[in-house]
C-alpha cells in the first residue's frame, strides 16, 4: 500500500550515488635531458630514470643532449609543454642549460653523473640517483641566483688564471681515467707552468691593480670538486665573492690547501676578497674565463648577479650552500 500523498516507498527511492574516488595529484610533464657523456652515466642513470617513471603523476619526456651546446635550445622549445626541466650530468651539462632555464621559469631537478657535481653540493642534493630522483618527486623549490660574466650565465663560480688553465687541462679524458683525482693530476701540471698576470679589478666605486695568479668570482659555495669560494658563501643571497691569490710564488697556495676546503683563505694577507654584486676585470691583454669548468669568454670581464633567478628542487631541509627553508611541496 502506498503512503500518504508526498510520501516516497522505500522500495522505489533511488540508490545514493557513490562517493567520488579519491582526488589524485594532477599529472605533470617533465623534460629529461641525460648527458650520456657524463662519468657516471652509463652505469647509474637506468634506475634513476625508472624511479622518475615509475611516478604515476609524472609523465616524462626524454630528449637526447649529447651535445650540451643546444639543452638551452631544447628547454626554450619545451617551455610551454612541459612543467619541469631534469638534467641528469655535472656543472658543465648544467651550465649549457642555465640561459634557457632563467628565460623559461621551469623549475630545475638535478640528478648528479658528473666528476665534481658542485651545484648539487651546495643544494644538499645527494649523490645517490635514486635519492636525487626521491627529492624532484617531492616538489620542495627554492629559488636561487646565478653569476653571469659578460652574458653568459654560470652557478658556482668563474675565474680568470689558474682555473682557467685547469678547466683547458682537465680533459673529458683526464675525468675519465681519473675521477675526481683528475684534479689533483691537472692542477699538479698547471701550478709547474703557473705565472701571474697583471689585472685591474672593479666594484661598488672601488678599483685596485693587482699582480695575481688567479681571480675568481663565485656565485655558489663549491667549485672545483668542494673547495668553497668563501665561508660565508650561499647561492641565494643576491651577492657575487670575489678572492684574488696575489703571493710571490706558486707553491706559496700549497699553504692555502686546508683553508680553500672550508673557504678561509680570505684570512691570509696575499688574498684579496671582496663581496659585491657586480665586478669589472680588465686584463693587459685578453685571458679565458672559465665558468662552471668550461671556457666560456674573455676579459674584460664583467661579472653580476641574477637574483633569484632559477627555481630547483631542493631538500627540505637546505644545503651547506643554501640559506632558509625550501618552499612547500607543490
Amino acid at each position: 500500500m502506498s503512503g500518504e500523498p508526498g510520501e516516497r516507498n522505500e522500495a522505489t527511492r533511488p540508490a545514493e550515488a557513490p562517493p567520488p574516488p579519491p582526488a589524485r595529484g594532477v599529472a605533470k610533464r617533465a623534460l629529461l635531458m641525460i648527458n650520456a657523456n657524463s662519468r657516471r652515466a652509463p652505469d647509474l642513470m637506468e634506475s634513476a630514470v625508472g624511479r622518475l617513471q615509475a611516478y604515476e603523476d609524472l609523465e616524462i619526456v626524454l630528449e637526447d643532449c649529447r651535445d650540451p651546446e643546444l639543452l638551452s635550445g631544447v628547454i626554450a622549445a619545451y617551455r610551454d609543454e612541459v612543467d619541469m626541466v631534469i638534467i641528469g650530468g655535472g656543472d658543465g651539462t648544467l651550465n649549457a642549460a642555465a640561459r634557457g632555464l632563467i628565460e623559461s621559469g621551469l623549475p630545475l631537478g638535478i640528478l648528479p653523473l658528473g666528476t665534481a657535481n658542485d651545484l648539487a653540493r651546495t643544494l644538499g642534493i645527494p649523490e645517490d640517483l635514486e635519492a636525487a630522483a626521491d627529492l624532484i618527486l617531492a616538489g620542495r623549490t627554492r629559488r636561487i641566483d646565478c653569476g653571469e660574466v659578460n652574458g653568459r650565465p654560470f652557478f658556482n663560480v668563474a675565474s680568470i688564471g689558474l682555473s682557467a688553465e685547469l678547466a683547458r687541462t682537465l680533459t673529458r679524458e683526464v675525468k675519465r681515467r681519473f675521477g675526481r683525482l683528475g684534479y689533483a693530476y691537472a692542477a699538479a701540471q698547471v701550478m709547474a707552468r703557473a705565472r701571474p698576470f697583471r689585472a685591474t679589478i672593479e666594484s661598488a666605486g672601488e678599483s685596485a691593480r693587482v699582480k695575481t695568479f688567479q681571480i675568481a668570482v663565485g656565485n655558489g659555495r663549491f667549485y672545483g670538486g668542494g673547495i668553497a669560494v668563501d665561508e660565508e658563501a650561499v647561492i641565494d643571497d643576491a651577492l657575487l665573492r670575489l678572492y684574488s691569490l696575489e703571493m710571490r710564488r706558486p707553491w706559496e697556495l700549497l699553504l692555502l690547501a686546508r683553508a680553500f676546503r672550508v673557504g678561509r683563505h680570505g684570512v691570509f694577507d696575499d688574498v684579496r676578497t671582496r663581496a659585491a654584486k657586480a665586478f669589472t676585470v680588465r686584463t693587459r691583454r685578453p685571458r679565458s674565463v672559465d665558468a662552471d669548468g668550461e671556457l666560456i669568454t674573455k676579459t674584460p670581464a664583467l661579472f653580476r648577479v641574477l637574483p633569484g633567478a632559477v627555481t630547483v628542487f631542493a631538500p627540505e631541509s637546505g644545503g651547506p650552500g643554501l640559506q632558509g627553508a625550501t618552499d612547500a611541496a607543490r
